[in-house]
């Protein structure tokens, strides 16, 4: 029998996520079964579409249970295995719960290479943030040479890849994020042509009609809220937007009203493309092979937040929802 250490859902938020919505417990696992793997995890990933899962809302993912650990994409070691695809030592990645160990029935689980890259980076610029900046910049912005693109949630796990792909394609790129050291890497380091600190302005409108003169031509979406509104009233004709996130809405108490004058997207012909990027795996090759080599190659950077503990990972997910993390937040747990 395997003790694991887990996080588990203790109640569902009202507003904002605090600290007793989750309960430490250990708990001693089952013997493994025919079919099952015991997981060790090694990192989490803390994202924000783990908000809603708190909820009973319906979303494109389950809600979380009750009393049960939440999960999340990991990488992790299988320690012992009853399942012919898998063996002792083997390094996967896919949903585990937020503990010490799971027990694993394999299913959606992807054996990788441990060596090469920190195992971090599959859950970050190698893995599911940065192919859904990809797929979003690539399939739906689809920037040109001269366009001007913006990016909310410039520094983030997505948006600090999806900027650099902008910028990449000869746009012009103009971003937001939560505090100038933020901006100020964006600029320096990541090649953005300007980017503003959200918490400091209050007219965010004004702001766009400085940075962005010539209107924007396609928005990379991941806050929602007054920056998409004043972003939506500056597309310029055909121009795109790649729904990625709204995490500033997530802790709403009440949904918040859309945009004013919404036949702009006629008046404009303007095209909206919500996404889910587990719809996609089928490019998944196709993303590994651009983006893979343009992190080698030292075109394309990253940033990422650890933290130290699984104990620590209730703590990092509320800062996450305020913005607290730089780049990718994971939480290194074993």
């Amino acid at each position: 029998m395997t003790e694991a250490r887990q996080i588990v859902l203790a109640r569902r938020p009202e507003g904002d996520v605090t600290a007793d919505c989750f309960r430490a417990e250990t708990a001693t696992l089952p013997a493994l079964g025919d079919g099952q793997i015991l997981v060790r995890t090694r990192f989490l990933s803390l994202d924000p579409y783990m908000r809603p899962r708190m909820t009973e809302l319906r979303s494109y993912t389950p809600p979380f249970e009750l009393d049960k650990p939440l999960t999340g994409g990991s990488v992790g070691e299988v320690v012992e295995s009853k399942n012919p695809r898998y063996a002792k030592g083997d390094t996967v990645i896919g949903m585990l719960n937020w503990a010490s160990h799971t027990v694993h029935d394999g299913k959606g689980l992807r054996k990788i290479e441990a060596a090469g890259v920190p195992l971090q980076a599959h859950l970050g610029v190698l893995g599911m943030p940065s192919f859904t900046a990809w797929y979003g910049i690539r399939q739906i912005c689809k920037p040109k040479e001269g366009e001007t693109v913006f990016v909310s949630a410039a520094t983030g796990a997505v948006g600090q890849v999806a900027g650099q792909l902008a910028k990449l394609s000869g746009a012009r790129v103009v971003g937001c994020a939560g505090g100038e050291e933020k901006c100020q890497w964006a600029v320096r380091e990541a090649g953005y042509d300007a980017c503003f600190n959200h918490k400091a302005e209050r007219d965010v409108g004004a702001v766009l009609d400085k940075l962005c003169p010539q209107g924007i031509d396609a928005d990379f979406e991941n806050v929602g809220g007054r920056i998409f509104h004043a972003v939506f009233a500056r597309l310029n004709n055909f121009g795109r937007v790649a729904f990625c996130g709204a995490i500033s809405e997530y802790q709403d108490a009440k949904p918040l009203a859309g945009p004013e004058k919404m036949f702009t997207i006629v008046q404009r012909r303007l095209t909206l493309q919500g996404f889910i990027i587990s719809d996609h795996v089928a490019l998944m090759a196709e993303f590994v092979n651009e983006v893979g080599g343009l992190v080698k190659s030292g075109k394309l950077k990253a940033r990422e937040t650890v933290v130290d503990g699984l104990d620590r990972a209730p703590e990092a997910f509320m800062g996450l929802l305020k913005g607290e993390n730089f780049g990718k937040l994971v939480v290194k747990v074993g």
